[in-house]
Parts: structure tokens; C-alpha cells; sequence
């Protein structure tokens, strides 16, 4: 007997298929192109936070799936024996000018409270790091709730630990039990064509791998591009936000301006080869924040999507309040992420 049908084995399926097994539910995992085959193959992998202010429920279910990444992950590396690059090393960020340092330093303050002790959100000196981006004040933002993943190792990670407790990801099986649509784009399409207005789509997203050995160092954020040093002597760049293109998976010239941003704003990428280009969707719902629940016309289905660009970073509390909502019943969805907030 099978309780629960997963289909897609992106980052939001193998973690909700994850949460469900530990629970000593029945899983089986259904995607017809494999684990990682759309965004969640990507190459970024920035686990960040929103800025400490106007805080929301959004922001809220972010910072506790953050706070519960650390635990998620090591208990995946340890069921299935496969490492998914996860580090908390922080985040820098440069601080342009007079006005941003005062509002740096004002997030500085309420960072304190809202994180309380568990992250800090300070304003420090560049102090000549080598690896820190160019700071026009001198000034730069270091966060320690910020960390990294390598979203390819990470989905592998989730793969070789279902299996470990006997589910594999399978391209085809009829629906059993409760069935979870966690299908991504080609998800958010067929939900379109089933109502009158946009229910999401899918965002071009662009990105590079480098070759520069700095493990175990912050991530950057730098002229809106972001800075990934991967546990495994690479560091990724990205990325670009496309709502319009010709082809979903080739890169191009926008791909090259965030490469030569990130040089210039990071001194130690100047000669770092690149190795990898990497183009692909990424499921946006129309509220951008993830969709979550029950389908409101199909008894027994539910939805797990819209991930967009913070769906590693939202999968260890999604995994949480889905399997919560699947196994008993009891539904923990904050407002806003809602099915019927996007339909």
C-alpha cells in the first residue's frame, strides 16, 4: 500500500517525499524525466534571507525554514551517505553609499529582534579580505544566517536517502494515496489552462560555474549578482530574471554581463575559468511565493510549487507543513501561500 504519490523529483518533491518517509509513511516518487531535471538541476544554490524588515509571513516561514536547514540536511547526508554541498558560512554584501550604510545599520537593529539570537545582521569593515566584494565605503553587510547549497548534490543527497529507506524515483506509476503535484513549470502551465487568469509561469534564469577554489568561504552578493563558493572548489554566478526569451535553455550575452559583473565586483574571480553555463524555468507563482495545499477541485490531490528562486532555501519548512497537511490532516499553510491565493 502506497499513502502518498509525489510527482516530480525536484527540490520540493524528494523534500516532501523525505519529511513523508521519516514519518514511516508508504512513498512512491514519479517523474518521468528524473530527479533534478528542471530548475532544481541548477548550479546556484543561495540560501539567503529577506532583508530584517516590514516583516510578513513570507519572511517568517523563510527564516524558520533557514534556522531548520542545518538539521534537514545532515539527516539526509546521513541516510543516504551523499553530501548536498550545504554550508552556513554567512553572506557579504558591499554598501554603496552614505544612505545604505544608515540602512544597513537600521537592519542591523531589527535584525537583533526578529532573529534574536539565533543570526546576526552586522555591518563590518572589508578589512583587506581578499575574497570580499569592492566596497565604494569600505563598509560591508555580513550576515551568518545565510548559507549555500549545491542544488544538483542536494537533490542526489535526497535521492540516495529515499533509497536508503527503499524509494526510488521512478518515471512512471499509476496514483495511490494521497497524490502531491510537485511538476514545476509544466505544473504551473497546466494549472493555466484550467482558469481564466495567470496562475504562474516560468522564469529564465541563466548562470555559470567558475573554477576558483574558495570553500568554506561567504557567499557574495555583489551588483545583483550572486557569488556561490561550492564545498567542491567551484563558484557559481548568477543569474539573470527572464520573462521573455527564445529558447528556455540556451545561454547568451546576458549570461556574459553577469559573468564580467561578478569579475569586477570580486577581484579573485578575474582569472577563474568558466567551466559550465547553465540556462533553464523556474516556476513562479503569480503571488511569488510558494503554492501550497490542497487542489480545491480534486479531492486527494494537493500542490507543492512555485519555488522560484528560494525553493532550496523554503524546502526544509515546505517538506514540514506539507507532510503535515498529507499524514494528519492538519493544515499549518500560512496565508498567502495558499492554492486559491494564486487561482
Amino acid at each position: 500500500m502506497v499513502d502518498v504519490t509525489v510527482r516530480g523529483a525536484g527540490i520540493f518533491g524528494l523534500s516532501v517525499a523525505w519529511a513523508c518517509v521519516q514519518r514511516g509513511a508508504k512513498v512512491q516518487a514519479v517523474d518521468p524525466a528524473g530527479p533534478a531535471a528542471g530548475a532544481s538541476g541548477g548550479i546556484v544554490g543561495a540560501l539567503a534571507p529577506h532583508v530584517p524588515e516590514n516583516w510578513n509571513t513570507k519572511k517568517a516561514f523563510q527564516l524558520d525554514s533557514l534556522l531548520q536547514a542545518e538539521a534537514f540536511w545532515a539527516e539526509v547526508a546521513e541516510a543516504g551517505g551523499a553530501a548536498p554541498g550545504y554550508i552556513r558560512s554567512g553572506r557579504l554584501q558591499p554598501v554603496a553609499d552614505e544612505a545604505a550604510l544608515a540602512l544597513a545599520r537600521q537592519r542591523e537593529r531589527t535584525a537583533a529582534e526578529l532573529w534574536q539570537d539565533r543570526a546576526r545582521w552586522e555591518v563590518i569593515r572589508t578589512d583587506g579580505d581578499p575574497w570580499a566584494p569592492n566596497s565604494p565605503t569600505g563598509w560591508l553587510i555580513r550576515d551568518t544566517l545565510s548559507a549555500l547549497i549545491h542544488p544538483r548534490k542536494a537533490c542526489a543527497a535526497l535521492v540516495a536517502a529515499l533509497s536508503a529507506k527503499g524509494v526510488e524515483v521512478v518515471a512512471d506509476a499509476p496514483d495511490h494515496g494521497k497524490v502531491l503535484w510537485a511538476t514545476g513549470v509544466a505544473g504551473l502551465e497546466a494549472l493555466n489552462a484550467g482558469h481564466p487568469r495567470l496562475v504562474g509561469a516560468g522564469i529564465k534564469g541563466q548562470a555559470a560555474l567558475l573554477r576558483l577554489d574558495q570553500s568554506g568561504t561567504a557567499q557574495l552578493f555583489a551588483d545583483g549578482v550572486h557569488v556561490i563558493p561550492h564545498l567542491d572548489g567551484t563558484v557559481a554566478v548568477g543569474g539573470t530574471t527572464e520573462r521573455e526569451f527564445d529558447s528556455p535553455d540556451s545561454t547568451d550575452d546576458q549570461l556574459d554581463t553577469v559573468i564580467a559583473k561578478a569579475r569586477a565586483a570580486v577581484p579573485a574571480l578575474a582569472d577563474a575559468p568558466v567551466i559550465e553555463r547553465w540556462a533553464g524555468l523556474r516556476p513562479r507563482s503569480r503571488s511569488r511565493a510558494p503554492m501550497l495545499g490542497a487542489l480545491p477541485d480534486k479531492p486527494g490531490h494537493y500542490i507543492a510549487n512555485g519555488g522560484f528562486k528560494i525553493g532550496f532555501g523554503m524546502a526544509p519548512k515546505v517538506a514540514e507543513v506539507m507532510a503535515d497537511l498529507l499524514l494528519e490532516g492538519h493544515d499549518r499553510i500560512p496565508e498567502g501561500f495558499r492554492v486559491t491565493d494564486n487561482l
